[in-house]
């Protein structure tokens, strides 16, 4: 049997790291590089609620049932993973199906009439909320747990033979994709969150709704998440005051309790968005084995765990 390869993940996000934690575990002898700490990435921006919203990708099911049984369990520890289950109301303005997903989770139930307020239908379930900035730090003990290097560096292209010397490179940067593999499908999508104390709410208001301007409020414990915007093909993370005031206007319409609050944080990612996840082997002309695993939109959280494990699989089937 040859010996197993080592692997170099690049990107150290939610999908990096949890790519390098499934490798570890495969048996690959991994290590990650990142141009930005994991505090500093896009991912610490998110939400983040569970659910595979607005996608089309048809490997996106398969990829969200997976990620959903391992964040329920890390649920069952919510002060050492920053994972919760909490119920909550999906809700639409112009009447919607009910997502099949949706059905299936602990909870679910069709709003009232008197629930709903200005909404036109809507649906109560239970699912996985992830304090990002938490659960990064989570993931990072994991990778120190298993011995994953983590180290500070732009990899300008995989076929750079400090980084691939024989090794299986994993591709998770994100944005970072678009320079490092030319990719011209990969687009910035911006989103904006405000967080401020929590006023007591313990459930999550989330509007099914594909406008710039999606609604939700997301408890996390004694912080309450306020969202969002959706701003196609701006890569600025600059905090936009008039964004975040729309935001808590409109929260504040769902739940008055959030008026008036005072700001804690402004919180800034772009989504690495293109037509499908990128999730494939590639290899180059120079024959170094690349595994993409980027344009994950606004599911990345979902997705992560069902990706992480698909890219254990192309390493192990390249290996």
């Amino acid at each position: 049997m040859s010996p197993i390869r080592s692997v170099l993940v690049i990107g150290a996000g939610v999908s990096g790291m949890t790519s390098a934690i499934r490798l570890a575990e495969s048996g690959f002898a991994v290590e990650v590089i990142t141009r930005d700490d994991p505090e500093q990435t896009t991912s610490c921006a998110a939400g983040a609620l569970w659910g595979p919203y607005l996608a089309e990708d048809p490997r996106i099911a398969p990829w969200s049932e997976r990620t959903l049984t391992v964040l329920d369990e890390l649920a069952r520890e919510p002060s050492l993973t920053g994972v919760s289950s909490v119920l909550g109301l999906e809700a639409a303005r112009i009447p919607a199906p009910v997502p099949a997903w949706a059905t299936a989770l602990r909870g679910f139930r069709i709003a009232t009439r008197e629930e709903l307020g200005e909404y036109s239908n809507g649906w109560w379930y239970e699912a996985p909320l992830v304090d990002m900035p938490a659960y990064l730090k989570f993931l990072r003990a994991r990778l120190d747990d298993l011995r994953i290097t983590i180290t500070t560096g732009v990899v300008v292209s995989a076929l750079d033979p400090r980084f691939a010397a024989g090794r299986i490179i994993v591709n998770c940067t994100g944005m970072g994709a678009a320079k490092l593999t030319g990719d011209t499908e990969l687009h910035p999508v911006r989103g904006q969150l405000v967080v401020v104390p929590n006023p007591g709410i313990d459930q999550f208001f989330a509007e099914h709704d594909e406008s710039p301007d999606p609604t939700y409020l997301l408890p996390h414990g004694d912080l309450l998440v306020l969202g969002g915007s959706i701003q196609d093909g701006i890569a600025d993370k600059s905090g936009d005051p008039g964004i975040a005031a729309a935001i808590q206007e409109r929260c504040a319409r769902i739940d008055p309790r959030v008026r008036g609050l005072e700001v804690i944080e402004h919180r800034v990612g772009v989504r690495p968005a293109r037509p499908g996840i990128r999730l494939e082997h590639e290899r180059t002309p120079g024959g170094v084995d690349v595994v993409h695993n980027y344009g994950h939109g606004g599911v990345g959280v979902t997705v992560s765990w069902g990706c992480a494990y698909d890219v254990a699989a192309l390493a192990m089937a390249i290996a």
